[in-house]
């Protein structure tokens, strides 16, 4: 009976029941832009290192994050092939360039040199060209993600990085950064020749462990070796992630943001539920006259609330799938899986039962005998 009445309030009025509606899907969709925008740039924050087929990374000592590392001596490698469990190692470097524009403008890029005779440290998905072209060098390979800054790149198109011309080699795809500046790809060797910084250095040393070792052990071995950090690929991923979400203040800014839109989500519904339960307390007092519970009372409103949760929710959650296709074509990377959709479910309810409480309260204190008053 509870579900009927709490239906019948709900439908009355359906300028209200749309206002809460409106309110709550509100709320979801900005949740959902808030937390998926900010996984989206997380994931790109640490996407080299999670897609390198590298169990080991081994940097300088306090090197914040992938993307500003610190580059060390290269005779560190032979030390690191001595450590048992360690099946092979390669350089990688990463260093900040600058690459002239078709229009005769310059762009920031981010050359990442590797082993194009391994691949470790290289694109993972190429569309044109390939990797073992690299190994003649001066080739370049160039993401789609890419082309918005850089031009429409295409095989054969020749570049010039700080002064030195290279050939597009091939175009890879899902290699988008989180900095303004594109990640472009190149072999060691040419890396060097580019930026003669790293003529005998290197910025990472990326290991592999032999099958059936555990990473953690063969990092904990590595650690022994002076002036380096090591860390698993997991470590590494969650030092960069927590670079960018604490040290630069980008978490404490989508969290903010993703608070307020609960707050704003709450105050709307409990208005609208405050006063639909103030204008109904006689047909409260009539249900209290003819012997219902405060329970069944609760139960009414809780419903009510409930009802609101699950319709704002779903329309916020196609509005959200609707923009995470429509974000995919403009750039923006937003990360919507199911545990986010199950997450905010949740958020959702609690916020429109946590405004239920402030109006039951007044229900359940109406008065039965108000209803024999004139």
């Amino acid at each position: 009976m509870s579900v009927d009445i709490a239906r019948k309030n709900l439908f009355h009025d359906r300028t209200r029941f749309l206002i809460t509606v409106v309110g709550v899907t509100f709320s979801v969709v900005l949740i959902f832009a808030q937390v998926g925008i900010y996984l989206g740039f997380i994931e790109n924050a640490s996407i080299i290192i999670d897609n390198t087929d590298a169990e080991i990374w081994i940097t300088s000592k306090s090197s914040a994050n992938f993307d500003f590392p610190l580059a060390f001596d290269e005779r560190r490698l032979a030390k690191v092939k001595e450590v048992p469990g360690v099946a092979d190692a390669d350089y990688l470097i990463l260093t900040w360039l600058s690459m002239r524009l078709a229009d005769g403008g310059s762009e920031a890029v981010e050359l990442i040199g590797f082993n194009p005779h391994t691949g470790v440290g290289g694109p993972w998905q190429l569309v044109e060209g390939s990797v073992q072209a690299l190994k003649a060098g001066h080739g370049l390979i160039v993401d789609e993600s890419a082309f918005p800054k850089l031009g429409a790149l295409r095989v054969g198109d020749l570049v010039e990085v700080d002064e030195t011309r290279l050939r597009v080699v091939g175009i890879s795809r899902g290699v988008r950064g989180f900095t303004t500046a594109p990640y472009v790809f190149t072999s060691l060797r040419t890396a060097r020749e580019v930026d003669p910084r790293f003529r005998d250095r290197t910025v990472f040393i990326v290991a592999r462990v032999v099958p059936g070792h555990d990473p953690s052990q063969v990092a904990e071995r590595l650690r022994a070796l002076p002036y380096l950090d090591v860390h698993t690929r997991d470590e590494y991923s969650l030092k960069t992630r927590l670079y960018w979400t604490l040290q630069t203040g980008l978490g404490v800014g989508f969290a903010l943001t993703a608070l307020m839109a609960v707050v704003v989500g709450t105050v709307v519904v409990a208005q609208t539920i405050y006063t639909a339960t103030i204008e109904h307390l006689r047909e409260f007092g009539t249900l209290k006259a003819i012997g219902a519970t405060n329970r069944m009372v609760y139960g009414i409103i809780v419903e009510q609330a409930v009802i609101n949760a699950v319709v704002g929710y779903a329309a916020g959650l196609l509005i959200t799938l609707l923009a995470v296709h429509s974000s995919s074509l403009t750039g923006v990377v937003m990360v919507v899986r199911p545990p986010v959709m199950l997450a905010v479910f949740i958020v959702a309810v609690a916020m429109c039962l946590g405004a239920a409480v402030i109006s039951v309260r007044k229900a359940l204190q109406v008065d039965p005998v108000m209803v024999f008053r004139a």
